[in-house]
């Protein structure tokens, strides 16, 4: 009989407290915990520390919670890497044990575990996201790089559920030249909004 093992801690790259910079809940204060892990391989990806797991140190669940509760914000962002790697049901009952909302910003490529209070599904080329996962997203964050992207963003918008939220948002190091066409196409398709990271124009975490 094979007994299963309870988790205890999870790699853990980084975490802090700050403002939610894009989506939904711009501008929410938050706790953001970003786990290591990642096989996704996003090429314009700013975090690409944390992809290696083996890189980090396992944080306690008391310690994750106990950092996070020491601020007075009631959000606490999962994210990565590729958080859906993990099984995420022991830090989403730990969280929720210290009056924590639980988000998670996920590319939708693994199965979603843990009771989770808000989704942020930004699928990626390099690696599609599961159909039972766009049904579960709260909101549908789509990053722009080209326009060939938009196109990419429709295909995936019809996936998910009616109460979705749907976000274009220009890739970082492109938003110059993306930016302009994401308004105009916004102008004409006004069931998407625009997200920035305003994390970056402010310089904050």
């Amino acid at each position: 009989m094979v007994t299963e093992q309870k988790i205890t801690g999870y790699p853990v790259m980084e975490h802090f407290y700050t403002l939610q910079g894009e989506g939904f809940h711009t501008g929410k204060a938050a706790y953001f915990i970003r786990l290591g892990g990642c096989d996704v391989g996003c090429v314009w990806c700013d975090v690409k520390d944390s992809w290696d797991a083996s890189k980090h140190p396992v944080l306690s669940l008391d310690t994750i919670t106990s950092f996070a509760s020491s601020h007075p914000g009631r959000i606490a962002v999962i994210t990565g890497g590729e958080p859906a790697m993990h099984d995420l049901n022991a830090i989403c009952d730990a969280l929720h044990a210290g009056n924590f909302k639980v988000h998670i910003e996920t590319s939708g490529a693994h199965p979603l575990s843990g009771k989770l209070d808000w989704v942020t599904l930004s699928p990626k080329k390099f690696k599609a996201p599961l159909e039972d996962n766009m049904e579960k997203a709260d909101e549908l964050k789509i990053i722009v790089y080209n326009k060939s992207d938009f196109h990419w963003a429709e295909e995936h918008a019809a996936k998910v559920g009616p109460q979705c939220k749907l976000y274009l948002q220009p890739e970082w190091s492109r938003k110059d030249q993306v930016t302009p066409l994401i308004i105009d196409y916004i102008k004409n398709n006004p069931q998407w909004q625009l997200s920035l990271q305003t994390h970056k124009y402010i310089n904050i975490p």
